[in-house]
């Protein structure tokens, strides 16, 4: 299949990418994982990177439009097998609830555009839920971004100001979104 082809392709640039790597004091080099949505060929991945020294295991090819209920069984079924004393990420996950059931799977580490795209383009992670700031009903709402929020944002700015900012075009807007969602 392509998926046991591209996991053939990654087990070798794994091996290539390990040899070349020169031990570095504050440094380390994870392997990533691979193996779509077939738990034998996740296995076989996870039994071959297991047996080289990485310093954490990475679990790619996840958040790419699978499913959150499957993305969560894969991940959970990765982490079951992986390696326990070392750190897991997990790739591109960055919707506050995939994060939290991925930390529930035993992920310890993510990266994501998403906090910041999305404040980039005026939307804010709430306890509500998401927020389009640039929404008419904000324009004279003197509340806080997230009552249950105490990050600087938060505290500071209310909900009319942010608005403004975004629908203005200012770079502060973009910032004190980010700056919240990031927090949050």
């Amino acid at each position: 299949s392509d998926t046991e082809i591209s996991l053939d392709r990654s087990s070798k640039w794994t091996k290539r990418s390990l040899k070349a790597y020169k031990k570095k004091r504050g440094y380390g080099i994870f392997s990533i994982v691979q193996g779509g949505m077939y738990k034998e060929l996740r296995r076989k991945s996870i039994e071959e990177l297991s047996r080289m020294d990485f310093d954490g295991y990475a679990i790619g090819g996840l958040a790419v439009g699978e499913g959150k209920e499957l993305m969560s069984e894969i991940t959970d079924y990765c982490t079951d097998n992986l390696p326990f004393e070392k750190p897991r990420y997990l790739m591109g996950v960055g919707y506050p609830t995939d994060i939290l059931e991925a930390v529930k799977n035993g992920i310890d580490m993510f990266d994501c555009v998403l906090p910041t795209r999305s404040g980039r383009t005026g939307l804010a992670f709430t306890t509500a839920g998401m927020i389009k700031i640039k929404n008419a009903q904000y324009s004279k709402d003197n509340s806080p971004l997230d009552y249950d929020c105490s990050c600087e944002i938060c505290l500071n700015y209310s909900k009319a100001y942010l608005h403004h900012l975004v629908k203005s075009s200012e770079i502060l807007g973009s910032v004190f979104l980010t700056q919240h969602n990031l927090f949050y």
